[in-house]
């Protein structure tokens, strides 16, 4: 027997043994004992990039030019003219939304599967967001379904690349040229996630990413916008530095319309610059590793890893997203596979709950000034135009794994399959838990 032909059958006796153990939640042993890995990474670079910044004595990008100097970099590393870096993803959202002059009366297309932040910049523009349903393999937005949600007041669609894998851009792109509607890409987990050979985030009107702290690239708080469009990339200057553009003088506090402050720092964007030369290595081990895994979880009835669109030359895999058949386990509830789970070393996340349900939503369409803009009726029928079915079984379906899972051996792949795989075996016995 050759080395390889050993090696398999070491791991094979191996998983065999697992999975006749007895189940970490019961009392035995669990299939991994060692710590994720830690998040985030410290290195010597980050500490000389601050203590550069900070004993310069210029903190704010109105003096520094350590911001300038980053979305330099930032705009060449995704392919796109022009970057502007901000406080934050959220903020990237909020400052697209206004460039574009989304506000009260208009209605942005989003999926209901993604964080808070999507809508909730939507909200701040006094926009109504309209959901459209999700793709349960890809769990992205339908862009099947895209269409059948524009109305005469839609009046721009924003996909969210969830888990750093593409929406179906040639689909959504194709929709928004036709109708002539803008198309602001939230790329806030896809940082070097592409669509045919391309970086997400360069292909849309705009592109807005998040540098917090559990992004793949990070800085504690910090986003950006990109853009192709010079003048939209001037408005959004302006517009996240108190209306003031790159061109007023020092002295000039003229103001031609409304603003407000949601700069990055000198601080933020050096540890963003030095960060950005372990990217490429870790985004290749995540690749890696997301492709062993997947090719380990596929044959386990009732995992099923999300699909990737064929556009998808790239995921970004901030998040490893597979969905969770109960009937193959013995008819073992989510919760019950996810505390299994964690007894045996493996952390996971159940995901979001379905967004368009949340009563956030209804509360903010009861105040005065919502009741002010949208008429009672329309308001009144968004809860039947918003329904989601699909996505509501997809939240009850989804299993995550984070990104740094990803930043582990061959070995932790393989044990966080053990162990899915020992939870099977001995499914029955979770039954009354």
């Amino acid at each position: 027997m050759n080395r390889r032909g050993f090696v398999a059958a070491a791991a094979a006796a191996s998983a065999v043994n697992a999975a006749n153990a007895k189940l970490a939640l019961l009392g035995g042993q669990p299939v991994r004992k060692a710590n994720p890995p830690s998040w985030p990474r410290l290195h010597a670079e980050d500490e000389k990039a601050w203590m550069e910044v900070l004993r310069g004595g210029h903190w704010y990008r109105g003096s520094g030019k350590t911001v300038d100097e980053f979305e330099k970099r930032f705009a060449a590393a995704i392919g796109s003219p022009y970057c502007l870096a901000t406080a934050n993803g959220t903020s990237a959202l909020y400052i697209s939304l206004s460039a574009i002059d989304i506000g009260p009366g208009d209605e942005v297309l989003v999926p209901p599967y993604t964080f808070i932040a999507t809508v909730n910049a939507v909200l701040m523009r006094h926009a109504l967001p309209v959901f459209v349903d999700s793709d349960l393999e890809t769990m992205q937005m339908n862009a099947a379904k895209v269409e059948s949600r524009i109305t005469e007041r839609t009046r721009a669609i924003m996909p969210v690349h969830l888990g750093g894998s593409p929406a179906n851009l040639d689909v959504i792109l194709e929709i928004a040229r036709f109708r002539r509607l803008p198309v602001i890409e939230d790329a806030c987990q896809a940082v070097f996630g592409e669509w045919r050979g391309r970086r997400l985030g360069s292909l849309g009107t705009t592109g807005c990413f998040s540098f917090q702290a559990s992004k793949n690239l990070n800085c504690g708080e910090g986003g950006a916008v990109m853009t192709a469009d010079a003048s939209l990339a001037d408005r959004a200057f302006s517009f996240h530095n108190n209306s003031r553009g790159r061109r007023n003088a020092p002295g000039d506090f003229s103001y031609r319309a409304t603003g407000t402050n949601l700069r990055m720092t000198e601080f933020q964007a050096a540890l963003l610059m030095s960060q950005m030369l372990r990217l490429q290595e870790q985004a290749k081990l995540r690749d890696e590793n997301a492709s062993y895994l997947t090719s380990m979880l596929r044959e386990i009835p009732g995992i099923r890893p999300a699909r990737m669109y064929d556009g998808c030359t790239r995921n970004g895999w901030h998040i490893y997203m597979l969905r969770y058949d109960r009937e193959a386990f013995a008819g073992v509830s989510r919760a019950v596979f996810l505390r299994a789970l964690a007894a045996e070393g493996v952390r996971a996340s159940p995901g979001y709950r379905p967004l368009n349900k949340e009563p956030f939503l209804r509360e903010a369409f009861q105040s005065r000034g919502w009741r002010a803009i949208y008429p009672e009726k329309l308001l009144a029928e968004w809860d039947e135009r918003n329904r989601c079915p699909v996505n509501d079984r997809l939240c009850e379906e989804a299993v995550w794994f984070g990104q740094t899972t990803l930043l582990g051996s061959r070995q932790d792949m393989e044990q966080i399959a053990g162990a899915v795989r020992k939870i099977q075996s001995q499914a029955a016995d979770l039954r009354s838990l």
